[in-house]
């Protein structure tokens, strides 16, 4: 496309995408993000903390060492049969059960204390279900996929019992916990003046209303919802100041699906 139009290639980071999403919006409405920002950049394929020091500075303070926050959320969902992806299914439901009710223990790793685990609270929540017979109400829930592909709260209520809801409510309360306890932390080390928390996850109820009130001291910003997942919006305002710097790839660039932002 670029060489049919005679215009620039401008390579762009995914992730870069979703900070600047927040950064976009936030100069929108007349009140930049403050810098240095802590950045949180969580979906289904990234759970990544950047201190984010200018424009195009990032670096990297911590990352997931498996399982990404939006991918434990999809997986506990489907394992429940509640679908693919599951992740909005399991923050409606949160709202229902006891978020005390199942106690999960947090992860022990050695190394980076603001790095993330999440195969081990999987791997909890499937020795839960295994612990309990609930293939009848896991096989509702599937027929009521199948025959409804998106299904109302009020639908999945009526085939959900209240010691399932409240298995979701405290996965989700300990997914939560995990992300804002570093994010505090991370912030407080780097002397951040301000908290960006973007990607898909950004969406979810419980993690939002929690990180308003984590007493972090600083603006906690979030993207819009439509700017949460992807989008091209996030791609286009990350090329935007390359484009002002003519920061410009060749025409013979490759696409690289593992290109660090740092």
């Amino acid at each position: 496309m670029c060489f049919a139009r005679g215009i620039p290639l401008i390579g762009v980071n995914h992730v870069e995408g979703h900070i600047h999403a927040v950064m976009l919006e936030a100069a929108r409405d007349g009140a930049p993000v403050e810098l240095p920002t802590l950045a949180l950049v969580v979906s289904g394929g990234h759970t990544h903390l950047f201190a984010v020091e200018g424009e195009s500075r990032y670096r990297l303070i911590g990352r997931t060492r498996d399982d990404a926050a939006g991918e434990a959320f999809d997986k506990v969902a489907k394992l429940l049969g509640f679908g693919y992806p599951g992740g909005p299914v399991v923050d409606q439901l949160a709202a229902y059960g006891r978020s005390d009710a199942v106690r999960f223990t947090a992860p022990k790793m050695k190394g980076n204390t603001l790095d993330f685990s999440f195969s081990g609270l999987k791997t909890a929540v499937l020795r839960w279900t295994e612990a309990r017979d609930l293939s009848q109400e896991i096989a509702a829930r599937r027929a009521l996929l199948a025959a409804h592909p998106r299904p109302m709260v009020e639908q999945w209520l009526a085939v959900t019992p209240g010691p399932t809801l409240d298995l979701l409510a405290s996965f989700q309360h300990t997914v939560v916990d995990e992300l804002l306890k570093r994010v505090l932390r991370a912030a407080g080390e780097m002397d951040a003046r301000s908290v960006i928390i973007s990607g898909g996850v950004a969406c979810n109820s419980g993690l939002r209303e929690a990180a308003q009130h984590m007493g972090a001291g600083v603006p906690v910003r979030f993207p819009s919802a439509a700017l949460s997942t992807d989008n091209a919006v996030m791609i286009a305002a990350a090329a935007f100041p390359k484009l002002r710097r003519g920061d410009f790839l060749e025409l013979s660039a490759l696409a690289y699906a593992n290109l660090p932002l740092a």
